[in-house]
């Protein structure tokens, strides 16, 4: 039997499953930091030795460049630039890929001539210093990059400077999935679980583990992970960097391609501080309605007039709705509807336009006011809801919350919508609003915005909300 949550006290409710239990760092983050700190300083002595050298062996020329330190910070700083741009400094076979080492220094080169020529003619560098300090730079960094692998490989023969991972896949693949892994012998592998352990009963307690074993990373196969609906939240709340072991494609606007060996593997990375873009969301909820209250205040009280002299009844509806992991709140509306309105939803529900019977939606519904017409055209009816956002019951975007009537028709994979923060509009309504005419199809994009969740997902979706209103598409 499906539990509903609805009937679930509120003791012991989880957060929002984008909010990590404890804001912490990424895992791993001060060994790649400190590597690529020292391929930096390698790659700087490198240019600093190669320049001084041009000038010592290249045409004797009278110039002021060859003399100033000026010139060769910004030789170094280009340089740099431009070997981090091709993005060079990453782990993996980035940084020992030589040829786009060549292609870097060669277009730094070319641009600092193209400062030399542009923005200073009097100054002169005679060619055989430009064409030596390319050779130079080229052989140097390339050389210092090949010590720095050999002795990085040197120490992790004996043990060190290794990341921790886990490795979760089915039984029949795990010989595979070791061989693999350990051709690129930077990783241990700390511990090996079937993907049962990322089950809803037993998640809790496997990143517990991982948490505390100090876990970097996790390798888990895509049998693993493709039944069970956004376990790359976990991952990401934990600070641990999730690749997935290749076999389909994961759909994932954050999954980035890796390479180990040949093989190449979707990655979805950890955020460096986990949780933050949550946290930011939140803030700027609190912010936006605070200032929208302010803004629309003259507007509140226009509305209120136009209620009371329209219809009697009370100026504002409030409705009990079902909120996050299915917490009972009280949304607040601009009153549309006569004052007797749920008791006469009964009579209509022979006229539910949506197909499949969840939602209750009806075109030209009889309770609704004069004013109230005008209101839901232009969705002002919502605006009072900015006084949840402020309490925390909702934000300015996510899933709609629903009636205890609607919600009481769920099914079981409908409820993952309670597993995030409800707002005031999101991907469904800036889709066709009422247009919509199956539950089934507004879960869908429900679904779509918690799996491609970021704040400039937000933030065109709210763009795309006003855009929605002044047009009142599918409004009634």
């Amino acid at each position: 039997m499906i539990s509903n949550p609805i009937s679930q006290p509120l003791v012991n409710l989880k957060p929002d499953l984008r909010t990590a239990k404890v804001t912490t760092i990424q895992k791993g983050l001060a060994i790649k930091l400190f590597r690529v700190a020292i391929l930096v300083l390698l790659d700087v002595i490198a240019l600093t030795v190669a320049w001084n050298l041009a000038v010592i062996y290249g045409a004797t020329v009278e110039s002021p460049w060859t003399q100033e330190s000026s010139f060769l910070l910004l030789t170094i700083a280009v340089q740099i630039g431009v070997i981090a741009a091709r993005k060079l400094y990453k782990a993996g076979s980035n940084r020992r890929n030589y040829l786009d080492v060549i292609k870097a220094v060669s277009l730094g080169e070319c641009f600092l001539l193209l400062v030399a020529f542009l923005y200073a003619p009097h100054y002169y560098v005679s060619r055989s210093t430009f064409l030596l300090f390319w050779i130079l730079s080229i052989a140097l960094i390339c050389t210092s990059r090949l010590l720095f692998d050999c002795a990085t490989t040197l120490v992790r023969n004996k043990g060190a400077i290794r990341h921790p991972i886990v490795l979760i896949t089915d039984h029949e693949d795990k010989k595979h999935h070791i061989k693999l892994i350990e051709t690129e012998n930077c990783y241990n592998i700390q511990k090996i679980a079937d993907p049962s352990c990322l089950d809803l009963a037993k998640r809790e307690t496997t990143f517990k583990e991982l948490r505390k074993q100090g876990i970097v990373e996790a390798f888990v196969s895509w049998n693993a992970i493709k039944n069970r609906l956004y376990i790359c939240w976990h991952f990401q709340n934990a600070g641990i960097t999730l690749r997935i072991l290749p076999n389909k494609e994961i759909s994932d606007p954050k999954s980035v391609l890796w390479n180990i060996g040949e093989v190449n593997f979707l990655t979805i990375p950890a955020p460096i501080i986990t949780g933050s873009d949550f946290w930011i969301k939140r803030c700027l909820d609190i912010i936006f309605a605070s200032i929208l209250l302010l803004l629309f205040s003259p507007l509140y009280l226009s509305i209120a007039v136009l209620i009371k002299l329209d219809s009697p009844g009370s100026i504002f509806f409030q409705q009990e709705r079902i909120g996050l992991h299915g917490r009972k709140f009280k949304i607040w509306k601009f009153r549309t509807m006569v004052a007797n309105a749920e008791q006469l939803q009964a009579a209509l529900e022979a006229k539910n336009e949506i197909k499949d019977g969840v939602l209750f939606k009806v075109k030209d519904d009889p309770r609704i006011t004069r004013i109230g017409k005008f209101l839901r055209r232009y969705s002002l009816d919502e605006l009072p809801q900015l006084f949840n956002v402020l309490l925390g019951q909702m934000s300015l975007v996510g899933p709609r919350p629903l009636p205890k009537r609607d919600v009481s028709k769920f099914t079981k994979k409908h409820f993952i919508r309670q597993e995030v923060v409800p707002g005031i509009t999101g991907l469904w309504q800036v889709s066709g609003r009422s247009n919509i005419e199956s539950f089934e199809d507004a879960v869908k994009l429900d679904i779509n915005y918690i799996e491609n969740w970021s704040l400039w997902l937000d933030l065109q979706i709210l763009l795309k909300t006003v855009k929605v209103v002044l047009q009142k598409t599918g409004a009634y």
